[in-house]
């Protein structure tokens, strides 16, 4: 197993967490749309972006998921380039989340279900 400082574990954790919460953020406040206003032409735009959000999480819960468990089953050290990798897509899942968060908070104050 390539040995990982604790800091690195623990971010990819917290990220993933993180993505799970925005995951049923999301989940929920599709549910609540749908139940108090329906499908209709005014949600649609909301009920697209949502799904978007939930899909962008997914996809980054599920790339630290496996990049994280290439890199364990690596032997005898990590492949440089795939700990770049990991670098950059925690950078780069830090920001997907902020905006799936920010675009959640955003349709929220459009319908008022604060």
């Amino acid at each position: 197993m390539a040995n990982l400082p604790n800091k690195t574990i623990t971010a990819v954790f917290e990220l993933q967490r993180l993505l799970l919460q925005i995951i049923n953020q999301a989940a929920e406040l599709e549910f609540t749309i749908l139940q108090q206003f329906g499908e209709t032409e005014a949600t649609i735009a909301e009920l697209d972006e949502i799904q978007n959000v939930k899909e962008r999480a997914i996809s980054y819960y599920t790339r630290l998921y496996r990049l994280l468990l290439q890199l364990f089953q690596s032997q005898p050290i990590a492949d440089s380039a795939t700990l770049d990798l990991l670098t950059r897509s925690l950078t780069q899942t830090q920001a997907i989340a902020n905006a799936g968060q920010a675009s959640l908070l955003e349709i929220k104050r459009n319908w008022n279900l604060q």
